[in-house]
């Protein structure tokens, strides 16, 4: 996502990562590996309870990447049980277009 931030900037897409390391540790994250979008920490698993992400067998989130309106509504989603398996920019884009 980190490189196609331009695009999303200019189809009016805001980039924002949760995760369920403590804040500390996604900072670190997000600085070593260049972030420049926002990564939020939930290490009490508020919000990826909210939305339904929780992989009950490992406390960890699964994988998504959602795009919501204004009002905080889902208006697409991509949900895998696959770490390795993510919605690429373009398909996130497409997406977003498709919505309009």
């Amino acid at each position: 996502m980190q490189t196609s931030l331009e695009d999303f900037d200019r189809a009016g897409i805001r980039v924002v990562a949760i995760s369920v390391d403590p804040a500390d540790v996604s900072r670190d994250l997000a600085q070593r590996a260049g972030y420049t979008f926002t990564l939020l920490s939930d290490p009490d698993l508020a919000v990826i309870r909210r939305y339904d992400l929780l992989d009950e067998a490992q406390e960890v989130a699964r994988p998504a990447e959602f795009l919501l309106d204004a009002n905080g509504i889902v208006r697409w989603r991509n949900l895998t049980d696959d770490f390795y398996v993510r919605a690429r920019p373009a398909q996130v884009l497409d997406a977003a277009k498709a919505l309009r």
